[in-house]
């Protein structure tokens, strides 16, 4: 499985994004591979897409989950405890819930591999199962 950050989710969604054709084409490079999204993501996610692109933007990503094309994964009572966690370990660096989420739950699930945008916090958090995660695109 890969977990997809907001920033792809975005950009994938709207065709005006600079970085649209990295992100669409990587979903869609991705195709026959689980995709995941924690809840946090999809609540940013559907916030971004409602506000910049319109409600039928919103409902067709929400679409895409109830079809399966992306899993909507729940925090678990110890995810929400890593989620703190790693809130005030990287106090510095400004990392929020959702961030914390793909983390904690990428941990949980032995992801190595994260779809996103966000470089600065990705590579700057230290995954408690591997080194480092892979970041695409």
């Amino acid at each position: 499985m890969i977990l997809v950050d907001t920033g792809v989710v975005f950009g994938a969604a709207d065709a005006d994004d600079p970085r649209h054709s990295d992100c669409a084409g990587l979903l869609d490079s991705l195709i026959d591979t689980p995709l995941g999204v924690t809840v946090p993501v999809v609540v940013e996610s559907a916030w971004l897409i409602e506000s910049r692109l319109g409600a039928a933007a919103q409902a067709s990503f929400l679409r895409s989950l109830t079809a399966g094309e992306i899993e909507r994964l729940d925090l678990t009572e110890t995810d929400w405890a890593r989620v703190v966690e790693l809130i005030e370990r990287y106090t510095d660096l400004g990392l929020g819930v959702v961030d914390a989420s793909v983390v904690a739950v990428a941990e949980r699930l032995g992801v190595t591999q994260i779809a996103t945008l966000d470089r600065r916090h990705f590579t700057a958090v230290r995954p408690s199962h591997i080194p480092s995660f892979e970041l695409l695109p």
